[in-house]
């Protein structure tokens, strides 16, 4: 039964790799589940058995690179002020590093930025994305809403409108330097970037 499932857990990461290669290649809308399998060396049939169609197989791509937003509001809610600011602009820095130094996380958010056309086939995936985007974008929001934070805020800008920001700042720099690493350099100019972001948003920032 052990052996069974691992080769079932193998099978299924074979899979991935193959649809991670061949939408970085072809996109998304031009690969096919039968192609896929090809690639994998299964058929056709082995791809339905661990995923039930192509937007479920992209969903679970995606997730290898997402940021688990569970542990992520743990991290946050233990702390408070601008100190869950703080953590969040390091994890903001971080992502940008690991674009970097993670190969797969950079081939991935390269299909889902420059080779993903969001067609009908992939609507399931598509809801699923801005489900994601959308809990990210409110667990950010709360940190600028705390209590201890509204205070440093400038004037007309609010919760809402901080973490929109961020997150259009975030997904600018992910979109940017993934078309061209020569704009910016990842690791090095990302604090600069993300620190005049918060210093826009609030009147205190060290």
């Amino acid at each position: 039964m052990r052996r069974t499932k691992e080769d079932a857990e193998k099978t299924r990461c074979a899979i991935l790799a193959a649809a991670e290669q061949l939408f970085l290649e072809r996109g998304v809308a031009h690969t096919s589940l039968e192609q896929i399998a090809r690639h994998a060396g299964v058929t056709r049939g082995a791809v339905y058995w661990h995923f039930q169609n192509k937007a479920h197989l992209f969903h679970e791509m995606l997730n290898q690179v997402r940021l688990p937003l569970e542990p992520l509001a743990q991290q946050l809610a233990a702390v408070d002020g601008l100190s869950s600011l703080q953590l969040l602009r390091d994890l903001c820095i971080e992502a940008m590093a690991n674009l970097v130094l993670d190969e797969q996380r950079r081939r991935i958010l390269t299909v889902l930025l420059r080779r993903c056309e969001f067609t009908e086939e992939l609507r399931e995936a598509e809801e699923r994305h801005e489900t994601f985007v959308n809990q990210f974008i409110d667990l950010c929001e709360q940190q600028f809403a705390l209590s201890t934070v509204q205070p440093y805020l400038q004037p007309g800008i609010t919760p809402r409108l901080a973490s929109r920001t961020l997150h259009a700042l975030l997904v600018g720099l992910f979109s940017d330097w993934l078309r061209d690493p020569n704009l910016f350099d990842a690791q090095t100019d990302t604090p600069a970037m993300i620190d005049s972001c918060f210093r826009g948003l609030l009147r205190q920032w060290p």
